[in-house]
């Protein structure tokens, strides 16, 4: 794995894993070859259906885990490690196997959606960095599926990067792009991701201008026909006016950001027409989630704008993964199964094998397979595929083959899964030991 020596992430970590690693060191364990999964015991919020993101990430994250001479000296300055583990660390590099569902695909309860095989040692320090990025950028993916399924064929923009971290916003609109947004209003994800990006005019445009006209003619002539111009700062029927007379009938968007959306944009839409502006689109925005879109789809809208509910996961903000064991080399060398039986935090031991179990293309369950692969039919799914091996990356593919991904996952979910309202996942999940 390549990596960028001016940015480790060793330390997005938390205390306890250092802790544990010392610990095993110390009595001989943390050679013991392992393996770890992430899954979710139940679908956040309800939800029917889960979408897999920020496996891409993970891979870029591992490969700048480096414990250099900065990251040692700060741990053993402030007692965080002892001097035999601090050489460990700065030694330390991921040299085991990644398997995992990829990008943009569907999860549900107990889908082993990463799983991690090396020595205990190697595994344990990863547990915070992979729940981080899996947690966050799945919540953001399931949230914005939703959005699309509503949304129909009408575009979505992501515009949110204001309402969370910084970095959280480029994260989000990689998350959001997989999950079917056409575009992103954050630069850096643009400039890292290659995400196209758009953007439109706030409010402060036009009051900074002494007339809203004057403030379109403007914004026309450096940006051309094609803008969007914002209509609502003041009245929105003479803004519609100026627009179309700054604009001309060729007008690319109006953007619609308050009132009664669906009788504004209907009211909009008659004027444009009247205007001769039949092919100016209508954008709205405004706090919008999924139960909004969808109660929009009767009205002439051509695309939305979403940013606090699809960065904050529409109410959802994590994934509710879990990273644990789930086998480990015995004092024999032989692989055995083992899991957590505490109350209501149950696992299943035993290194996991899942297909999606499909009739006649359309899921029927989730099968997996406890310490080898399922029986299976023809038409069965395999899921886990390779992203790394022997610490090295495999091709994961792009960004535009996961949002082909999470659209023909969907695609073949029974009608039901795709309900808004909180219910029962969308096909069940079982578990086969042969």
């Amino acid at each position: 794995m390549g990596t960028h020596p001016d940015r480790s992430t060793a330390l997005l970590t938390d205390h306890y894993e250092l802790t544990m690693l010392q610990a095993a060191l110390s009595d001989g364990r943390a050679s013991r070859r392992s393996v770890f999964e992430v899954f979710t015991r139940r679908l956040s919020g309800g939800r029917r259906y889960g979408v897999v993101a920020g496996t891409g990430r993970i891979l870029e994250a591992i490969a700048d885990f480096r414990f250099a001479e900065d990251e040692v000296r700060f741990l053993r300055d402030n007692g965080v490690v002892d001097k035999a583990t601090a050489a460990w660390l700065a030694d330390f590099r991921f040299v085991g196997d990644i398997w995992g569902y990829a990008e943009g695909e569907l999860y549900f309860p107990g889908s082993p959606v990463l799983v991690v095989e090396g020595t205990f040692a190697e595994c344990v320090v990863l547990e915070t960095l992979v729940l981080s990025v899996l947690n966050h950028d799945s919540a953001i993916a399931t949230a914005g599926a939703r959005m699309i399924a509503s949304a129909a064929d009408r575009p979505c923009i992501e515009m949110g990067s204001r309402r969370t971290h910084e970095q959280s916003a480029v994260a989000a609109a990689r998350a959001a792009y997989i999950a079917g947004f056409a575009a992103t209003s954050n630069l850096e994800a643009g400039r890292t991701y290659g995400i196209p990006t758009a953007g439109t005019a706030a409010h402060a445009f036009t009051l900074v201008h002494d007339t809203e006209r004057e403030a379109f003619e403007a914004q026309v002539a450096a940006l051309g026909r094609d803008t969007t111009l914002l209509v609502d700062t003041y009245d929105i029927a003479q803004g519609v006016r100026n627009a179309v007379a700054a604009g001309g009938t060729e007008l690319g968007a109006v953007r619609l950001d308050s009132g009664d959306l669906a009788l504004v944009a209907t009211e909009v839409r008659a004027q444009l027409d009247e205007l001769g502006a039949t092919s100016t689109r209508i954008t709205v925005t405004s706090d919008l989630d999924e139960h909004a879109i969808a109660a929009l789809a009767v009205a002439p809208i051509d695309g939305y704008g979403v940013g606090t509910s699809l960065v904050t996961g529409s109410g959802v903000p994590t994934s509710g993964f879990v990273y644990k064991i789930v086998a480990r080399e015995d004092d024999t060398g032989t692989m055995v199964p083992v899991a957590k039986k505490s109350k209501d935090k149950v696992s299943i031991g035993g290194r996991k094998y899942p297909v999606r179990r499909r009739e006649n293309d359309v899921a029927t369950a989730e099968v997996i397979g406890i310490g080898e692969p399922p029986a299976t039919d023809r038409d069965d799914r395999e899921l886990l595929v390779p992203l790394a091996l022997g610490g090295t990356p495999q091709n994961i593919g792009t960004l535009d083959d996961a949002r082909a991904r999470r659209h023909a996952s969907l695609r073949e979910l029974p009608v039901t899964g795709l309900r808004l309202s909180k219910g029962d996942p969308a096909i069940p999940t079982h578990y086969e030991e042969r």
